[in-house]
């Protein structure tokens, strides 16, 4: 006997493109959080390069280029959490959650092009053509430039993590936007103070390597921010399962049940900030007639999405338990379940 079973095209429209009140709080939270780090970064860009050409400062300048491009990528994560409420359509009929992963591997790209790729260019160009007539007094409104980027980055990274702890549990680990808004403060707080020290070393020795060994530095922070955030977005978007511990949760559910005789293979993958799919290959105790296991089906989705919302795409597969199993008895990706007779093909 072979049944597949799923959600009905109506839910999915509703579930996939908006994570209803709650979810939509959430974003509001992060879309202020953005807004917030977008102004300080624009502000403190601006003072940056001011002070960085009144100084012929490369370590100020670095740090000029890395608010700019701290300030494009918020830009793509205010588009990221536009674009991923859109809701299902005939052409994604699983919602666009992804694309919040995808706005923020460009994120990750920007950092990388304009704030590592300027400051390797500054710190290579002072070791070349050492800057000359560096005055004492543009050092020290350079100095004061930074000190204000530090209060400001500082507050923006307090928001920022602010909003982290009052979402437990999630807040971090499955937001995107949220992520790089917090990684990008805290590069920030790192990179003025390298950029003050790096300073501070110049005026009191005169070496200008010093102020250069500074805005290299900034440049592998900033390669590594890059690389972080660009592997997690690319992650997500090849298709990456939800928690262990949803995993495990779901499992017992479905092995708790008295129909399912056998949790054949159960597979995940999140798509979106509140929408995973959910695909599980059951084998029913025997002797249930077709209309039951309709119903036991429907039943067990049911409990599953009222359990955890964010599993909204939940998939059951009736089948014969599989001749070829893992080492942990369960059927492994790609591997073909045994039917008790020629069924017609899945729509899926």
């Amino acid at each position: 006997m072979s049944n597949s079973t799923q959600a009905e095209p109506d839910e999915r429209v509703t579930r996939s493109g908006d994570a209803g009140p709650a979810g939509s709080g959430s974003d509001h939270k992060t879309r202020v959080t953005i807004l917030v780090a977008l102004a300080a970064n624009l502000l403190i860009a601006v003072a940056k390069a001011v002070g960085g050409l009144i100084a012929s400062s490369p370590a100020l300048l670095s740090e000029a280029a890395h608010s700019v491009a701290d300030s494009i990528n918020e830009v793509f994560l205010l588009a990221a959490l536009r674009r991923s409420k859109r809701p299902a359509d005939r052409q994604h009929p699983f919602g666009y959650g992804k694309e919040r992963y995808f706005w923020s591997l460009l994120a990750a790209v920007g950092i990388f092009v304009l704030g590592a790729g300027f400051s390797f260019f500054q710190g290579v160009e002072a070791l070349l053509k050492p800057p000359a007539g560096e005055s004492t007094s543009g050092y020290v409104a350079g100095l004061a430039v930074l000190t204000v980027a530090l209060l400001a980055e500082g507050t923006s990274l307090v928001r920022a993590l602010w909003q982290v702890r009052k979402q437990p549990g999630k807040g971090l680990g499955k937001d995107p936007a949220l992520r790089t808004v917090v990684a990008e403060d805290s590069t920030a707080v790192v990179g003025v103070l390298v950029a003050m020290g790096g300073m501070i070393a110049h005026m009191a020795t005169g070496q200008v390597a010093y102020e250069a060994a500074a805005s290299l530095t900034i440049g592998l922070l900033l390669v590594y921010v890059a690389y972080r955030l660009g592997s997690d977005a690319r992650a997500q978007l090849i298709g990456e399962a939800v928690d262990p511990e949803l995993r495990d949760g779901i499992r017992e559910l479905l092995e708790d049940q008295p129909e399912i005789d056998r949790v054949a293979s159960l597979l995940t993958m999140r798509l979106g900030m509140e929408s995973t799919l959910v695909a599980a290959r059951i084998d029913l105790m025997p002797g249930l007639d077709s209309e039951r296991v309709e119903l036991v089906s429907e039943r067990i989705k049911l409990r599953i999405r009222k359990t955890w919302p964010e599993a909204d795409q939940v998939f059951l597969d009736v089948t014969e338990a599989p001749t070829d199993e893992g080492a942990d008895g369960e059927l492994l990706p790609g591997e073909q379940p045994r039917r008790s007779g020629p069924t017609e093909p899945s729509e899926r």
